[in-house]
């Protein structure tokens, strides 16, 4: 997730905050000590409804976190990449770059969130029974947690994609249909109406007079709805691309440049003239690097002149992908490693073409236009 930085690694897992989190913190902070604690336990001084309030807090995120690990932990043993674990203003979020294809991996990866935080809240009650007063700030901050914790067990099974009951929705649907597409396809509709009825709930709060919490409960509709939404064109673009490898995509023959080539040159000739976004870089007849428009974009138009293509290329060895590689898996590449393109080569390293996030977009724009037209 963008903006977040790291704070820790856990089984190797980077462990992110979005600058977001700090944000939820204050306002939860803020509501509790300001809000609940005050209402629920009247006597506290001043200084012990803010320091519950901060504490409490704290550690819902800490929740947070361990319900997110286990569900990277789980991918990990089911043999699923993880990429990162951000907190941020809605919660957590596991990035798990590789998608599953078992619907039984998706099903206990989704499921042990859950199970995590009722396992989390059964623990705090348990604590609560052995401590001498619940209405203590102690009794008080570990009361709060169970309750937040059972409740954030009871949020996510709820049967709405992107939570977790709407994975394991998925999951069944999954295996019952054998077919991805249409497990996701309801999953992601039954998600999207959930949603709708958090907006409008939200709506019906703000009208009668309840606006901060209405606003909260209608962004996180609003939060599932686009989710939902992102999930489901997703897996309907891996659809479309099902059977289809790199070669069939990729823009073949790109021209070499020498490395001393001007970026002014460069930019004239090849950039705007015949608009190429990216060309490898050869010399001696071997490949030393990629020019790309985002090398040429750091640095200013006044400089295009007096540096040369090889000053601001991106040396080798440059990822590449073989021809017959499935589409979706070279994609899948490109994104974890926030590149736009990968070079396409062949067994014996010559140099077959280029694949670009816009020829997999445009390719499948094509695709979908042919078949409306067909239809």
């Amino acid at each position: 997730m963008e903006s977040s930085f790291t704070v820790a690694r856990i089984r190797g897992i980077p462990i992110g905050v979005h600058y977001t989190w700090g944000i939820a913190v204050v306002l939860m902070t803020w509501s509790l000590a300001a809000g609940y604690f005050p209402m629920t336990y009247p006597g506290w001084s001043r200084e012990a409804y803010w320091l519950v309030g901060a504490a409490s807090a704290v550690l819902l995120f800490i929740s947070v976190l361990l319900h997110e690990l286990c569900h990277s932990v789980v991918a990990q043993a089911r043999g699923l990449v993880v990429s990162s674990i951000t907190l941020f203003i809605f919660g957590g979020v596991s990035n798990i770059a590789s998608e599953s294809d078992d619907p039984q991996d998706e099903f206990l990866v989704a499921v042990v969130g859950p199970v995590s935080s009722l396992a989390i809240s059964g623990v705090c009650w348990l604590a609560l029974q052995a401590l001498p007063s619940a209405t203590s700030p102690l009794g008080a901050l570990v009361s709060y947690l169970a309750t937040v914790n059972l409740m954030l067990a009871i949020f996510n099974i709820l049967p709405g994609f992107p939570l977790d009951g709407g994975r394991v929705l998925r999951a069944i649907l999954w295996g019952a249909t054998r077919s991805v597409v249409r497990g996701t396809t309801i999953a992601t509709v039954v998600g999207q109406i959930l949603a709708f009825g958090f907006i409008g709930y939200g709506l019906l709060l703000i009208f009668e007079g309840s606006a901060l919490s209405g606003l909260w409960i209608g962004f996180i509709g609003w939060f599932l709805n686009s989710a939902a939404e992102a999930t489901r064109r997703h897996v309907q673009m891996e659809e479309g691309f099902r059977g289809i490898t790199v070669a069939r995509v990729m823009a073949p023959d790109p021209p070499f440049i020498a490395p001393a080539l001007s970026v002014r040159e460069l930019v004239d000739e090849y950039i705007l003239r015949r608009g190429l976004r990216a060309l490898p870089v050869a010399q001696d007849g071997q490949i030393v690097g990629l020019v790309t428009l985002t090398d040429i974009k750091k640095l200013d138009e006044a400089e295009w002149g007096r540096n040369s293509v090889g000053a601001i290329m991106t040396r080798a060895p440059i990822e590449a992908v073989g021809p017959g590689e499935p589409v979706t898996k070279a994609l899948e590449r490109i994104v974890q490693r926030d590149i736009n393109q990968l070079l396409v080569v062949d067994r014996d390293g010559t140099l077959l073409g280029i694949l670009s996030r816009s020829d997999v977009m445009r390719f499948l724009q094509i695709r979908s236009e042919l078949r409306m037209r067909q239809g």
